[in-house]
Order: C-alpha cells, then sequence, then structure tokens
C-alpha cells in the first residue's frame, strides 16, 4: 500500500519546466533514492516534496493526507542538506534539541531523545563542540541526528555525502544503511552517484529532463533497462553500443552483423522486430578478450590497471572505442591487436528511438 503518493506533479519556472507529470508510489520504511544527470529535477522534486518549492500542478499525499499546499513545518518531514545546515553559535546538543525546544516539547522527553540519537550515532564525546570543532563526517552525523529526534513520518536527503571525501562516503553509506535498517521510517535520498543509489536504494528512480525514466530495484535497472539512457546511466564503466545490421532469422536465432562478423541473438528474447539501425548493448564484464577467433577484433588503445580489475579501451574497425573487463593481472599493452567474444546471453538491442527492443531473462 502507498504511504507516500505523488501524482501529475508539475513545476515551472517561468518558461522552464522543471518537473513533467511526476507519478510515483512510495511505500512506508522504503528506502527510495533519486538519481539522474544535473538538471534532471531530482533535487527539485525532493524540495517540492518537502514544501521548499511550491508546486504548479498534481498533488502528493502522505498517509492518507493531501500536503500539497501544506507549509513544510506542518508536512511531518525532516530534511537533511548538502550544506548540514547547523547552528554555528549553538552547540551539538542544542543543535540536536532545537526543533524540540521550538515545538514546546517537555525538558525530560527532549533529554531522552537528544540522549538516545546522541548514543546511536556515536555522538555522545561531542555534545559541547560546536560545528567549527566537528570534521565534516562528524557535521553530517549532527545533521542526520537533528533530523531523527524529530521523529517524522518521512527523511528526505538532498545529496549529504557529496562534501565528504571518498573514505568517508563510504563510511557514511554504511551508516545511512545501518540507520534505516534500525528506524525502518521511509527514506527518500537525492544523489548524483550511482554507486550511492545501487547500495543502498531499495527502489532506483531515474530521472531524465523533468521525467521518470524508470522506477525498479538496482539489479533490475542494471540487468533489464527499459531504454538506452537508462542502460548507459546506470553501470561503472558504462555499458558499450555497437552500432549493427540485422540478418535473416537462421533456426530461431536472430543472425545479427557487428562489424562484418555474424552473431546469433535468440529471436525469442526479442520484444518487437528490429529496425534499419540497430544498437547492439553489452557491458565491459560480459566481454571476454581471447587469443583468437572472437566475435570481434580491435586494437588497445589503453589499459586501466585499477589493481582488484582492469579495464581495456579497445578501438574497434569503425573507429569506435569499447571497454573491455580483463583480468588484473592482465598484461596487455597499448598498441596490441586483440579478439573479442561476447556473451549472446547478456546483449541488449535498442532501436532507433532509443527503446530496448530485446529481453534478458529473469533466471539469466
Amino acid at each position: 500500500m502507498s504511504y507516500l503518493t505523488i501524482t501529475e506533479l508539475q513545476k515551472h519556472y517561468d518558461n522552464y519546466h522543471a518537473l513533467r507529470g511526476i507519478n510515483l508510489s512510495i511505500t512506508e520504511g522504503e528506502f527510495l533514492v533519486f538519481v539522474g544527470p544535473s538538471g534532471c529535477g531530482k533535487s527539485t522534486l525532493l524540495r517540492t516534496i518537502a514544501g521548499l518549492e511550491s508546486s504548479t500542478g498534481g498533488t502528493i499525499e502522505l498517509d492518507g493526507r493531501d500536503i500539497t499546499e501544506l507549509a513544510s513545518s506542518k508536512r511531518d518531514l525532516a530534511m537533511v542538506f548538502q550544506s548540514y545546515a547547523l547552528y554555528p553559535h549553538m552547540t551539538v546538543a542544542d543543535n540536536l534539541s532545537f526543533a524540540l525546544r521550538l515545538a514546546k516539547v517537555p525538558d525530560a522527553e527532549i533529554k531522552e531523545k537528544v540522549r538516545s540519537v546522541s548514543a546511536s550515532l556515536q555522538l555522545d564525546p561531542l555534545l559541547d563542540r560546536k560545528p567549527k570543532e566537528l570534521s565534516g563526517g562528524q557535521r553530517q552525523r549532527v545533521a542526520i541526528g537533528r533530523a531523527i529526534v524529530r521523529q517524522p513520518k518521512v527523511f528526505l536527503f538532498d545529496e549529504p555525502l557529496s562534501n565528504l571525501d571518498a573514505a568517508l562516503r563510504v563510511q557514511m553509506r554504511l551508516e545511512l544503511a545501518r540507520l534505516h535498517k534500525k528506524l525502518g521510517t521511509t527514506m527518500i535520498y537525492v544523489t548524483h552517484d550511482q554507486i550511492e543509489a545501487m547500495t543502498l536504494a531499495d527502489r532506483v528512480v531515474i530521472l531524465n529532463a523533468g521525467q521518470i525514466e524508470q522506477v525498479g530495484t538496482p539489479l533490475e535497472l542494471y540487468r533489464q533497462p527499459n531504454s538506452r539512457f537508462v542502460a548507459e546511466f546506470i553501470g561503472t564503466p558504462k555499458m558499450n553500443l555497437i552500432p549493427a545490421n540485422k540478418a535473416a532469422l537462421q533456426d530461431n536465432n536472430l543472425a545479427i552483423d557487428l562489424l562484418g562478423n555474424q552473431i546469433d541473438f535468440p529471436a525469442n528474447r526479442l520484444k518487437e522486430s528490429l529496425s534499419a539501425s540497430t544498437i547492439v548493448g553489452i557491458r565491459p564484464e560480459h566481454m571476454t578478450l581471447v587469443e583468437q577467433d572472437g566475435d570481434i577484433q580491435g586494437r588497445i588503445e589503453l589499459v586501466e590497471h585499477l589493481g582488484s580489475e582492469a579495464y581495456a579501451h579497445i578501438q574497434l574497425g569503425n573507429d569506435q572505442t569499447i571497454i573491455v573487463k580483463a583480468p588484473a593481472r592482465s598484461e596487455l599493452k597499448d598498441g596490441q591487436d586483440v579478439s573479442i567474444n561476447i556473451d549472446v546471453q547478456e546483449i541488449i538491442l535498442f532501436n532507433e528511438n532509443d527503446r530496448v527492443i530485446s529481453v534478458i531473462p529473469e533466471e539469466a
């Protein structure tokens, strides 16, 4: 059953259409992540849910109550900002308790809530410090704690880890995941980092130009994207896309001409017939370098050694460069001619409108 329901939500800034009819249902206790390129509308959508931006059209309902026109303070939501937004003249304890004191909560209840949140976020040694005396990670924990003490129906996070260094982002991701598991409260999280989206989310909402491209679990989006945009956006390195020509059906397989080489694609996986301009999508980890007689051939331009894995950038005969995952201790050299096998079971086909026209079996 939907806990937070967004229906035909619109947002205009003069002539700019930031949100174009957003429809979304969020269940209670879900961890939902909004992700997409800069300017796609993810922060605008979050701020509109929070009441920090007014909507131009549509409705927002929380737990059966229409909150579309309510002030942000009346929506029973708590937001954590990228900039932390702590009061610099207050101690950590005062920052944590400020909203409760403003709501005239009894002192004994305030003390207990602050104690509980402080213990869970390991803030006890910091309660008498002011924000300038804290590290970035400590400030972010205080900002999260300030939201928790209010016990809202929904937590809203607007790129909360983007100001932290790489190691601290990993640590804070783990803390957020543990926090969600402990509290069981609905969380909506905005990020431009797809690793955060893939590791934190129950479901991911991919936005593009003010519209929802696709909603699904991280693995659904990775394995079964519905468009070229989603396929390229999810996955690091991104999916390789190679132009192809179709050929005749042969023994329930579709023979695809890929740079002069024939690839046999299972015809029963086509959702519709192929168009004249078909694109073959295949991820780097679903391609294998072989000594000879591979599906396609190319020449290595660059090898990236990342310790636990390596990626070879390979120029094909059409002057296109693709990326292939290679063994970690690979001794591949720049300029080396290579042959590449493609796992046909992992191929995704796209038509001229950049929509997926094939499926990867769920059991695969």
